[in-house]
């Protein structure tokens, strides 16, 4: 009789956890939600973000605010929505970066396994090798033909040590057998204004960012670092096919939460963001920016991250990159 009182009790607290979330994702949100960008304005993280933003901000009937929160390879940003509420009014846009962090860096002030919950993958994306104009070279070939001629001469940009574009580039030097010095700055947005005035000559970034000045002449794309072209960019062919067989790398961009935040607003926070990847209008922005939609579950995309951090620390073990 106790244990059936006892069961009966379970039960009724169940019920009540159970309707009291469900109350918790049907009157949320009440307010404002900011969208966390580890990136400076201009990146790919921004401009997926604003596009996801509106989308949510339609289907919740709240304003969705993107707060860029830029440098130390996205630490600063992923920091701040670590230690943020777990209520659902912090958002964060991430990137293949939150995956290769803890192999870079010997101390992180979060650990993205733990202190996150994820939401869903959003895109995969190639990146591009980018020159300036003056760079003379048209292909990866002639690029690698210039870079051993005149070993020094060329300096790569990326958003930060340890990021995909970084680790693209760090890849491409050694299975092209060519040096590539590296400079680091607090954003894909801040590298490329360098790459456009031509103090630096080179740089690889994902195409939303490079798209508009590709189109206007102002950079030069010489190959996707996927295996497959890119479709909004058909003339541009892969580093692989254009002179470095094998040569592979890819970034990812997702969304997170706080660890501890209410599976019910998880779960309304997947079902309006993936309805938005699969909008008409979403999807063929996406592709016009050379991103692929993804959509994930939540589980999948935690299996995910967990993989890719599995991976990359294989590869800069292998690279012979220390932890700083």
């Amino acid at each position: 009789m106790k244990r059936l009182s006892w069961m009966a009790g379970l039960l009724a607290a169940s019920l009540a956890l159970a309707h009291a979330t469900m109350a918790t994702a049907q009157g949320y949100p009440t307010r404002t939600i900011r969208l966390i960008a580890h990136s400076s304005p201009g990146g790919t993280s921004d401009i997926l973000g604003r596009l996801v933003a509106q989308k949510l901000t339609e289907a919740l009937g709240q304003q969705v605010v993107v707060e860029n929160r830029a440098g130390a390879s996205g630490i600063i940003g992923v920091e701040v929505a670590a230690k943020s509420a777990p209520d659902g009014y912090t958002l964060l846009i991430t990137q293949t970066s939150i995956a290769i962090n803890p192999s870079m860096f010997a101390k992180l002030p979060y650990n993205a396994l733990r202190d996150f919950a994820p939401i869903t993958q959003l895109v995969a994306a190639p990146n591009l090798l980018m020159v300036h104009p003056s760079v003379p070279a048209t292909s990866v070939k002639g690029f690698i033909a210039l870079a051993k001629a005149k070993p020094g001469s060329l300096v790569n940009g990326s958003p930060g040590q340890g990021t995909s574009p970084h680790l693209s580039a760090e890849l491409f030097k050694i299975m092209a057998g060519i040096r590539l010095d590296h400079v680091q700055y607090k954003g894909a947005g801040m590298a490329i204004v360098s790459l456009l005035a031509g103090e630096i000559p080179v740089m690889f970034t994902t195409p939303p960012t490079a798209m508009p000045y590709i189109k206007a002449g102002r950079l030069r794309p010489l190959g996707a670092t996927t295996t497959t072209r890119i479709e909004a960019l058909p003339d541009v062919p892969t580093i692989a096919e254009a002179g470095v067989p094998g040569y592979e790398s890819v970034q990812w961009f997702g969304m997170l939460v706080p660890a501890g935040t209410p599976r019910a607003i998880v779960e309304r926070l997947h079902q309006e963001i993936v309805r938005g990847l699969r909008a008409p209008d979403l999807k063929e922005r996406l592709t016009s920016l050379g991103l692929n939609a993804v959509g994930s579950t939540p589980e999948q995309f935690a299996s995910y991250i967990k993989s890719e951090t599995e991976k990359w620390a294989k590869v800069i073990k292998s690279m012979g990159i220390k932890p700083e």
